[in-house]
C-alpha cells in the first residue's frame, strides 16, 4: 500500500511538471521553439560530424544550449522543489519508522559437499531512511553495507557474536552512525569522514574535518571475540558506545 502510494505521488507530481512545461511554452513567442530546434539540429548534425572538430563543436553547443534552457524552465524549478520535499518526507518518516530486517534462513541445497545456506543480510541497502538492527535477540551476520540519507544504529548487545573477527562496515553520505558494544568485546574501528563529531567511547573529536580516525581496545589482537568496525561517511556523526 506504501509503494502504491509512493508511485502514485510520483505519478501526480510527473503529470503536474508536464502540464506546467506546456502551458509555459504556450507563452513562449516563436523565437525560443525554433531556437529549441536549433539547438536539437546541433546536436543531430554535430553527432553525425563527430569525431571532425566542427562535429564537436556543433555537438557540444547544441548540448549546452538545450541544458541551459531547460534549467531555466520552471517546470524543471518544480521538478526540483518537488524532488527536495520527497526527500525531507521520507527522512521524517525513516525518523518515525526505522527499518527493522530479521534474517531469514530461504534455502539450503548440497552441491557434492556439505550443505549451503543461503541467508537474508540483517540489513539491507537503502537510498533514504533509517536502518536499525533489531530491538530483540537476532543472529548474527557479518554487516556490509551503504545507504544514502539517513540514519543507522546497530546494536551488538542484542546479538550473540561467534568466535573470532566479526565486521561491521557501513558506508554513508548523509546521516549519523551508531555503534553499540558489549562491554566484553574488544573492538577496532577505523573510520572516514568528510565532515562531523566522532566519539568513540569517552574519546569525542567535536569538530571533524576530512579525516582518518583508527581506534583499537588494548587486547583486541589477543582477544578470541573481537569486533572490525569499518565506516565510511560523508556528513554526519559517528558514535561508538559500550552496552
Amino acid at each position: 500500500m506504501l509503494n502504491k502510494f509512493r508511485t502514485e505521488r510520483f505519478s501526480w507530481i510527473l503529470l503536474i511538471g508536464i502540464i506546467m512545461l506546456l502551458f509555459e511554452m504556450s507563452f513562449y513567442d516563436g523565437g525560443v521553439v525554433f531556437f529549441l530546434l536549433i539547438t536539437f539540429g546541433c546536436i543531430y548534425f554535430g553527432r553525425k560530424r563527430l569525431p571532425r572538430t566542427s562535429g564537436k563543436l556543433l555537438f557540444w553547443f547544441g548540448v549546452i544550449s538545450l541544458s541551459l534552457t531547460i534549467l531555466n524552465t520552471m517546470a524543471f524549478k518544480f521538478f526540483l522543489l518537488a524532488l527536495l520535499v520527497m526527500v525531507i518526507l521520507r527522512f521524517a518518516d525513516s525518523k518515525k519508522n526505522p527499518s527493522k530486517v530479521e534474517p531469514q534462513i530461504k534455502q539450503t541445497f548440497h552441491e557434492g559437499g556439505e550443505p549451503v545456506y543461503i541467508k537474508r543480510a540483517t540489513l539491507q541497502n537503502v537510498w533514504f531512511g533509517r536502518l536499525q538492527t533489531p530491538e530483540h535477540v537476532y543472529e548474527w551476520n557479518d554487516i556490509n553495507i551503504q545507504g544514502g540519507i539517513g540514519d543507522t544504529v546497530i546494536d551488538l548487545g542484542n546479538t550473540v557474536l561467534p568466535k573470532g573477527t566479526s565486521v561491521v562496515s557501513v558506508r554513508h553520505i548523509l546521516g549519523n552512525i551508531v555503534i553499540l558494544v558489549p562491554y566484553d568485546i574488544e573492538v577496532s574501528i577505523h573510520h572516514n569522514g568528510l565532515a562531523g563529531a566522532i566519539t568513540i567511547f569517552d574519546r569525542i573529536e567535536p569538530k571533524s574535518f576530512n579525516q582518518s580516525v583508527y581506534y583499537q581496545t588494548s587486547e583486541f589482537d589477543q582477544a578470541p571475540q573481537k569486533v572490525k568496525v569499518i565506516t565510511s561517511l560523508a556528513v554526519g556523526d559517528l558514535e561508538v558506545k559500550r552496552v
